[in-house]
C-alpha cells in the first residue's frame, strides 16, 4: 500500500473559540471545528434535541397502518435484511412493536440467505413470509428497490410498509418506488427529514416513535411506553453499516454507548461483549464496529441471519451468551476464509497490475472461481483499501451466475456508475443498487471481462489525478505535553465514525528503537518535544529512518490494571521534514 498524502484539516478560528467560550476544552474545540461543528448546541447528546419524527415524509400513514394491525390482532412479519443494520433493525422493529402492545403471537420474520434468495424484499421471500400467514409486511433495511416484490405481496392480498434507508430504484433514469401501503425512508423524493445518513435501524426506530405517537392519540395507553431502551441496538446497527455519523446519528450512538457503558443493554449485546473479550464498560464506537457488528455480519456471510437476530431479542442471558459464543466462532471461521480469499485477490490484481506494465486501472473488478460470495464485500473494502481505486469482487452464485460486491473512494457514486453502466451496455448486469460507497451486482459470469472494461471505462471518465490520490486527513500537532491520558479518555468520550472521523495527529519524531513484535507489527519507541514515547503500527513491517514524520492516533494502552498513552501510527509522510 502506497503512502497516503497529509493533508492537514482546516480550522475556523473563530469556531473554534466560539466552542471554546461555550466550555468546550481547547484541543476538543479544534478537532470539533475541522469536522463542520459550528455551535455547543450541536454536542448536547440528549434525547430532546433529536430530530423530529414528524419530518419523515410517510411516517403518519405507518404509524396508522401499524397501530391497525395491533388492534384488530393482524399478524405482522418483518421482512429483515442480512447484515448488521437489518438484524439490529429486526430486533428493534420486534422489541419496538411488542412494547407498544403487540402480542408475542402477533410477530413474526423472515430474513433472506444471501445465497439462495438475494437481498431486499424479492417474490421468492414474500412466498416463504407467507408460510407465517402474515397480513402485514414491514421491511427493515431494504424494501425501497423491491418492486416486484411488493407488487407480488400486493397480488396475494398482503399489505406492504416499506422502511429503508438505500436510494430508490432507476428505471429508465427515472425514479420508480414501489406501489406500498406506506414507505418511510428519509432518502424518498420530497423528505424533509434534514438527516439522509439514518441507518435502516435508524428509520426503525423513528417508525416506532411515529407508532407510539399514533397510538397515544388513540387513548392505547395509560402509561406512555419508553422506546429509549432499544438505543443500544440503534447505535450498533448504525456504526455497523458505516454511515455517516451527522449530528442526528452521534446522539443515537451516544445513547447507546451510554446505556452499554452502564450495564443496561439488551443481553445479547452484552453477550457479544463477552464473547468478543471487549470491556461494556467502556464501550466506544470502536467496538461497534470493529467486534461486536463483524460477529452479526458473520451469520449472514456464512450461516444464517436467524442466529444473529434470535442474540438481539432472547432475554435470557445465558442463551445470549451460548448464541454469542457460536457468533464468535462463525466470525473465526469468516476471517480464515476472508484471509485466503485476500491473498488470492492480491494475486489476480498483480498479475492485472503486471499486464498493464505496472499502471494501476482507474477502476478494480476481480473473480475467481473459489471465491466466496459471503465475503466479497469485505476482500472488496480491503483491496480498495490497497489500491485506492472503486473496486468490485465476485463470486459464483447458486444460480450460477456471478454475484459481486464494491466499495469505491470519495467522488466515485458507485451506484450512479452503475446505472451508466446498464445504459451503455443494456444487457450487462442482471441486477444493480445500492449507493455512493457500496454497491452490489449480479451479471453472467461470461461477462466478467465486459464488465470490468465498462466499470474502468466510467471511472476513467469521471476521476482525476487528485482523486486517485489517497490522502489522509489530520489534525495537526498535539503538543508533546498534551498527550496524556486525560486527553485520552477526552477524545475516548466523543463519538466519531464515518463522516466524522476520529483524531488523527501528526509531528516529527526521533526514532529511538524499533523493532517487530508477532512478525507484523513495529513496536517504536519515540522522541517528540524532549519526552519518550512508547508507539506501535499495526501490520507494518518496514524499518523506519532515524528521523519520521508520522500520522498517529492516541491511544490508552492497558497492561496488568496500569493504564499508558501510546500512540497508534496510521502514516507515515512521504518526506520527512526536520
Amino acid at each position: 500500500m502506497s503512502s497516503p498524502k497529509l493533508i492537514e484539516r482546516e480550522v475556523n478560528p473563530r469556531t473554534a473559540w466560539a466552542l471554546e467560550q461555550a466550555g468546550v476544552a481547547p484541543l476538543l474545540a479544534r478537532l470539533l471545528a475541522s469536522r463542520g461543528v459550528r455551535e455547543a448546541t450541536e454536542l448536547d447528546e440528549s434525547l430532546a434535541q433529536l430530530l423530529p419524527p414528524t419530518d419523515l415524509k410517510g411516517l403518519p400513514e405507518a404509524g396508522r397502518l401499524l397501530a391497525d394491525a395491533i388492534q384488530h390482532g393482524e399478524r405482522l412479519v418483518i421482512v429483515a435484511d442480512y447484515d448488521c443494520d437489518g438484524a439490529t433493525a429486526c430486533a428493534v422493529m420486534l422489541r419496538g412493536l411488542r412494547l407498544l402492545g403487540a402480542r408475542p403471537e402477533q410477530l413474526g420474520y423472515v430474513v433472506p440467505d444471501r445465497a439462495v434468495h438475494g437481498y431486499g424484499l424479492t417474490p421468492t421471500i414474500v412466498d416463504l413470509a407467507l408460510e407465517q400467514s402474515p397480513t402485514l409486511l414491514v421491511t427493515v433495511d431494504n424494501g425501497i428497490a423491491s418492486l416486484a416484490g411488493v407488487a407480488h405481496a400486493r397480488a396475494l392480498g398482503l399489505k406492504v410498509l416499506v422502511t429503508d434507508h438505500h436510494l430508490p430504484a432507476l428505471v429508465d433514469g427515472v425514479i420508480v418506488v414501489p406501489e406500498a401501503e406506506a414507505i418511510v425512508n428519509p432518502n424518498q423524493s420530497g423528505c424533509s427529514f434534514a438527516s439522509k445518513s439514518l441507518a435502516g435501524v435508524g428509520v426503525a426506530f423513528y417508525v416506532l416513535m411515529g407508532l407510539r405517537a399514533e397510538l397515544r392519540s388513540r387513548g392505547a395507553f395509560t402509561e406512555v411506553p419508553r422506546l429509549d431502551g432499544l438505543l443500544d441496538l440503534v447505535a450498533l446497527g448504525t456504526v455497523a453499516d458505516v454511515v455517516k455519523l451527522d449530528a442526528n446519528n452521534r446522539r443515537l450512538v451516544a445513547q447507546g454507548l451510554k446505556r452499554m457503558r452502564a450495564g443496561r443493554a439488551q443481553p445479547g449485546v452484552m453477550a457479544l461483549f463477552s464473547a468478543a473479550k471487549r470491556d461494556a464498560s467502556k464501550a466506544q464506537g470502536f467496538d461497534l464496529g470493529f467486534a461486536l457488528g463483524p460477529r452479526i455480519n458473520a451469520a449472514g456471510r456464512l450461516a444464517d441471519m436467524t442466529l444473529g437476530i434470535e442474540t438481539l431479542t432472547t432475554d435470557d442471558p445465558e442463551r445470549a451468551l451460548e448464541l454469542a459464543t457460536q457468533l464468535d466462532a462463525i466470525n473465526r471461521e469468516r476471517r480464515e476464509i476472508e484471509s485466503g480469499m485476500r491473498e488470492m485477490a492480491e494475486a489476480r490484481l498483480d498479475g492485472l497490475i503486471a499486464a498493464l506494465q505496472g499502471a494501476l486501472p482507474p477502476a478494480v473488478a476481480l473473480f475467481d472461481a473459489d471465491f466466496h460470495e459471503g465475503v466479497v464485500g469485505i476482500v472488496a473494502s480491503r483491496i480498495k483499501d490497497r489500491v485506492h481505486r472503486p473496486t468490485f469482487v465476485f463470486a459464483r452464485g447458486t444460480d450460477g451466475n456471478l454475484k459481486g460486491s464494491g466499495r469505491s473512494i470519495p467522488g466515485f457514486h458507485l451506484r450512479d456508475a452503475l446505472d451508466l453502466v446498464s445504459k451503455r451496455e443494456p444487457d450487462l448486469l442482471a441486477k444493480f443498487g445500492g449507493h455512493a460507497m457500496a454497491a452490489g451486482a449480479t451479471l453472467a459470469v461470461d461477462d466478467i471481462n465486459r464488465f470490468a472494461l465498462a466499470f474502468a471505462r466510467v471511472a476513467e471518465e469521471w476521476l482525476n489525478e487528485q482523486d486517485l490520490t489517497r490522502t489522509l486527513r489530520h489534525d495537526g500537532t498535539l503538543p508533546a505535553d498534551a498527550a496524556t491520558a486525560e486527553t485520552a479518555r477526552l477524545l475516548d468520550a466523543q463519538v466519531w465514525g464515518q463522516g466524522f472521523e476520529a483524531p488523527v495527529f501528526c509531528d516529527h519524531f526521533e526514532v529511538i528503537s524499533q523493532r517487530l513484535v508477532g512478525e507484523k507489527h513495529l513496536k517504536l519507541r519515540l522522541r517528540h518535544g524532549g519526552k519518550l514515547i512508547d508507539a506501535i503500527w499495526f501490520n507494518h513491517v518496514d524499518m523506519l529512518p532515524e528521523r519520521a514524520t508520522l500520522a498517529y492516533r492516541l491511544s490508552l494502552d492497558e497492561w496488568q490494571g496500569q493504564q499508558r498513552v501510546q500512540y497508534v501510527v496510521e502514516a507515515q509522510a512521504t518526506v520527512a521534514t526536520p
